[in-house]
């Protein structure tokens, strides 16, 4: 054997465990409404299965996947799509169906997980301002693969169920009832939080507040999981909402100066916290505030504001009986500090999801994203009924775990 053949040789050896490592690796079906980044789009499909695709950095130190994607389904291909030349260059395949993306073609469940990315795309908003995302009937495909095969495999579905309370109900029943491993929700309750500040568990909480800015529909889902992935954690677990309550313009700053009274000290706690507070007055700056009111069933009350114009990103505050000042904090990196890596809150969000599909345990409760989901769908038609909303919908019990996760640096 010569030189030449002794070097191919060692670095075969070398290359076979490496190949039968990533043979090993569970393999994920990726089902998304559109993949791209246009410059002016950066879609969730990419910041999510990007990391997938290229590694991540939850705490700020980069992680290699321990999954591989292998095949993909999209809803939409705007021009600007990136997923087809992604799926050359990593070698995963693009297919028409969910079906056939689960099943890589073939008639039984070829995946070990499912990453459901229903964020994004050029679809229609209802009267009510709320964007239909098609994520029940997407969710409704994945879930016909599994009762054709009769086999099942961990979802993670990206953000809000529905825009429909009864849609994401239904789509928490087939979970339920077929037991496949399920994981949503946010990614920001998964980010840094400044300071670092965790509800000591079974805490009693009377009242608390959480400040949010963007759209109404998409970043309100943002604002509510903000704020229950902290109260979630009082005494006795979560019992569910007995009410909600949709104000907006004037009707803000009057129920504060009134009603909400006892909010005042939870925003100005939150206000201290944030790092994006303009000068001047709130009602000055914000020039369409809305406010979503919450009446937990165990008396706990909740106000979230959405105050674009005033400040940005997700500030929490919140007061525990017994003490004297409120427990506040913003959910993501100060600004001054110059080394934030981009959409850090999404390397925690990956790395959950990754969580579950190798172990096959979600490191938090999808009922969270069930309450909030139905919560901000239930607050949509007080906007528009104009009152307070009393329901049973929202009667959604479950308990949090003690170690909760999220970044810490």
């Amino acid at each position: 054997m010569n030189r030449r053949q002794v070097i191919a040789s060692g670095l075969g050896a070398a290359a076979a465990p490496q190949a039968n490592a990533q043979t090993a690796k569970k393999r994920v079906g990726a089902i998304v409404t559109m993949y791209t980044n246009d410059g002016r789009l950066n879609t969730h499909a990419n910041v999510i299965i990007g990391r997938l695709l290229d590694g991540y950095s939850p705490n700020g130190v980069f992680t290699q996947p321990r999954t591989r994607l292998v095949s993909m389904f999209t809803d939409q291909v705007p021009p600007q799509d990136l997923s087809r030349g992604l799926a050359e260059k990593h070698g995963f395949q693009i297919f028409p169906t969910i079906r056939e993306a689960l099943t890589l073609g073939g008639n039984d469940l070829a995946v070990d997980a499912v990453c459901f990315v229903g964020e994004h795309g050029e679809y229609p908003r209802n009267d009510r301002g709320q964007k239909l995302y098609p994520r029940y009937e997407l969710m409704e495909g994945i879930v016909e693969v599994f009762r054709r095969t009769g086999k099942t495999v961990p979802v993670f579905c990206d953000k809000h169920l529905s825009y429909s309370w009864l849609k994401a109900k239904n789509m928490y029943a087939w979970s339920r009832e077929l037991k496949f491993p399920f994981m949503a929700g946010s990614s920001i309750p998964l980010t840094v939080r400044t300071p670092e500040v965790e509800i000591p568990y079974g805490a009693e909480i009377e009242s608390a507040v959480v400040l949010g800015y963007g759209d109404l529909d998409a970043y309100g889902f943002h604002t509510l999981e903000s704020l229950q992935c902290l109260v979630e954690r009082r005494k006795g677990g979560e019992t569910g909402i007995r009410s909600v309550e949709w104000l907006e313009g004037e009707a803000v700053w009057k129920w504060r100066d009134m009603a909400g009274r006892w909010s005042i000290p939870l925003l100005e706690a939150a206000f201290s916290r944030s790092p994006s507070v303009r000068p001047g007055r709130v009602e000055d700056n914000a020039k369409a505030p809305a406010a979503f009111l919450l009446e937990y069933r165990d008396g706990l009350k909740a106000a979230a504001y959405m105050i674009n114009g005033h400040a940005s990103g997700w500030t929490f505050a919140g007061k525990l009986k017994g003490k004297a000042d409120p427990v506040a904090t913003h959910f993501g990196q100060p600004r001054q500090s110059g080394r934030a890596r981009p959409l850090a809150h999404f390397d925690g969000l990956v790395h959950c999801m990754e969580e579950m599909f190798v172990t096959g345990k979600p490191l938090y409760p999808v009922e969270r994203t069930v309450l909030t989901t139905c919560a901000l769908s239930m607050l949509f038609e007080s906007r528009v009924w104009k009152k307070r909303i009393e329901t049973r919908e929202l009667d959604i019990v479950y308990t949090t775990p003690r170690d909760a996760y999220y970044q810490r640096s």
